[in-house]
């Protein structure tokens, strides 16, 4: 196989157990290390975060945190559960209706 310069990888942990979800992460890792630029979609954010260098985490279809993966992985934005009702696009309006 040749030696891409760009590998994309969607889900590579996906329905698998943990110990094959820690050997995936230890070959994308090698693989990185060969000198392979890796875009990584991947839900085990941070399985994920401990791999990149550069994260972006969505939540929702939004990007809610970005920047160095470790300073990504620190923050733990992700993590925290949302509620529907704090999230500004439903706070539109919240108090004006008519009593």
């Amino acid at each position: 196989m040749s030696r891409p310069s760009l590998l994309l990888m969607d889900e590579p942990s996906m329905g698998l157990s943990p110990i094959l979800v820690e050997e995936i992460f230890r070959i994308i890792r090698e693989i990185n290390a060969q000198g392979t630029s890796i875009l990584l979609v991947e839900q085990n954010a941070l399985m994920a975060l401990n791999v990149a260098h550069r994260a972006y985490v969505l939540e929702t279809g939004r990007i809610v945190l970005e920047g160095a993966a470790r300073r990504c992985g620190r923050a733990r934005a992700f993590a925290r559960p949302t509620s529907a009702s704090t999230r500004p696009e439903n706070s539109e309006g919240a108090g004006n209706s008519p009593a």
